[in-house]
């Protein structure tokens, strides 16, 4: 099913990942005349990355504000301004700053409407991941801490399309939304996004490679990463594998990972986040509670290790986890 963006509006025929949520934003910012977005220079400067710019040139300051380094006020304004008929939008420069305000988030947003019965329509948008040599400040990947909070949904998606789609699902919610943004993806993925816009509900999978040996379960940066060590894997060695793309983590598909690995007997999961009570641990353990009875191999998980992340190029090269990592980690797993 899909609906027509605003009126005259023509797309680029093949857009980056960051220009589709800056597509998205402009979309839900004239739609929807409750939306405001701000954050630390989203304005003039058009935000740490740009997916902002031209946005307060073209719907004003009252609608797109910059505001002071302060995350726990950013947060605080936002759920006051939900709890009173707006649809606020904040950006983080990075997800790594969330921390100072972690009490608003779990205590005040994730809460409020079990509380009182309001509901507190916000969307939290946060760049997160490496790949640039950002250092620990600016390169984590946060998921599992907000997935463990009730009351919060997140979403991750992976393509500029479902970008674009699931910002415009994000922002109609009546929860509070964690809309994760891969910084990597911003300049080195396009896709064509077509004019008509699709209605993505947040909790949908999709399965981006079918194949009847291994299924790859996984979300943001690390999709990519899967379709090219499945493509590989299939040249080398004939192997064909499963890529599934969570695009949300909390709710996530449990169906579609579920009918995967039934279908393929292997899973690995795949993430740029932490080993340790990482996302992953819960795809595991889902699978081990529902799909046990359909493994021919133990369940395996491909993650950063329990450090922080280095700065050093070739030292967050040997951290991330990337294609050749994945098809050496599925090989393991098919032969096994």
């Amino acid at each position: 099913m899909s609906t027509p963006s605003w009126r005259g509006f023509t797309p680029m025929p093949e857009i980056t990942y960051i220009e589709a949520i800056r597509q998205g934003l402009r979309e839900v910012l004239r739609d929807h005349p409750e939306t405001v977005l701000f954050g630390e220079d989203v304005g003039a400067f058009g935000g740490a990355f740009k997916a902002t710019l031209g946005l307060q040139e073209e719907f004003g300051s009252t609608r797109v504000f910059d505001t002071p380094i302060c995350e726990s006020a950013m947060l605080g304004v936002a759920i006051g301004m939900a709890t009173q008929g707006l649809r606020p939008i904040i950006e983080l420069q990075f997800v790594d700053f969330v921390t100072t305000a972690l009490h608003q988030l779990l205590n005040n947003a994730g809460t409020m409407h079990y509380r009182t019965g309001v509901p507190v329509p916000m969307v939290l948008r946060a760049p997160c991941g490496g790949g640039f040599s950002g250092g620990p400040f600016h390169s984590e990947e946060l998921e599992a801490i907000f997935c463990h909070m009730p009351g919060i949904k997140v979403v991750y998606p992976a393509f500029p399309r479902d970008a674009r789609n699931l910002l415009h699902s994000a922002v109609m919610d009546n929860n509070p939304v964690i809309f994760l943004e891969n910084k990597y993806l911003y300049r080195h993925l396009k896709e064509d996004v077509p004019e008509l816009r699709e209605v993505l509900p947040i909790g949908k999978a999709r399965v981006c490679r079918n194949g009847q040996d291994a299924t790859v379960i996984t979300y943001g940066g690390m999709v990519n990463e899967a379709l090219h060590a499945a493509r590989r894997l299939s040249e080398d060695l004939g192997y064909e594998v499963t890529v599934v793309d969570l695009r949300s983590l909390k709710p996530y598909d449990h169906e579609t990972v579920l009918a995967a690995v039934a279908a393929t007997n292997r899973a690995l999961i795949v993430h740029e986040a932490w080993h340790t009570c990482g996302f992953g641990a819960e795809i595991a353990a889902h699978i081990a509670e529902h799909a046990f009875h359909v493994l021919d191999a133990p369940i395996r998980r491909l993650a950063a290790p329990d450090v922080p992340v280095p700065f050093a190029p070739v030292l967050e090269e040997r951290y991330r986890p990337n294609a050749a990592k994945i098809r050496n980690a599925l090989i393991e797993l098919i032969e096994y």
